[in-house]
């Protein structure tokens, strides 16, 4: 019997969403390298040296993951599929029906809606899976940035949660956001 996944590639102007098939180093390693200063503060994977053979161990493992449908982890390209221009993920870290989003994005394509849009097709996604009843964005409380997505996208702010300092931006504390099936689906009615 087949395992049931979310979808390998999602298109949503002004973005596509697609899982990593392991042809993605150079294009990761580029998006990655050219936003290190970026990402640091808030990525503790973003700090591996070198980069390349941590994004490779990366990339084999989303495969492998997704393939065993384990954890779903997706490059973010833009329109044209020229470049990646993101990173983002399905993670099923908090236990059963419920589902964690991640994701960064790359200098240059900050502030033009990317995260939110990733996160969006991505919790439609988990909802169109079967027995997932919520989804989960973390992030720690002084990403101002990385919060407006969930409170963009009509998430629940469940509270904040003593979680330790991972990168050197991070205060230790992780607000947590929801959304439920339910809410969800009622956002989507006209």
């Amino acid at each position: 019997m087949p395992q049931v996944r979310p979808p390998e590639e999602i298109t949503t102007p002004p973005i596509v969403v697609r899982r990593y098939d392991g042809d993605e180093l150079e294009s990761l390693v580029e998006a990655v390298s050219s936003s290190l200063d970026h990402l640091r503060p808030w990525m503790p994977w973003a700090s591996a040296e070198p980069l390349e053979p941590s994004l490779t161990a990366f990339l084999t493992r989303a495969v492998e993951d997704f393939d065993r449908g384990a954890n779903f982890n997706y490059a973010i390209w833009d329109g044209a599929r020229l470049s990646i221009i993101g990173g983002t993920g399905l993670h099923p870290r908090l236990g059963p029906a419920r589902l964690e989003i991640g994701y960064w994005v790359r200098v240059g394509w900050l502030r033009r809606g990317v995260a939110s849009a990733a996160a969006r097709v991505l919790t439609t996604a988990a909802f169109e899976l079967p027995g997932i009843d919520e989804v989960h964005i973390r992030c720690d409380e002084a990403n101002e940035a990385s919060a407006g997505v969930p409170r963009k996208l009509g998430f629940r702010l469940l509270g904040t949660v003593e979680d330790g300092v991972d990168a050197p931006a991070e205060v230790g504390r992780s607000m947590e956001w929801v959304m439920t099936r339910e809410r969800w689906d009622e956002r989507k009615k006209p």
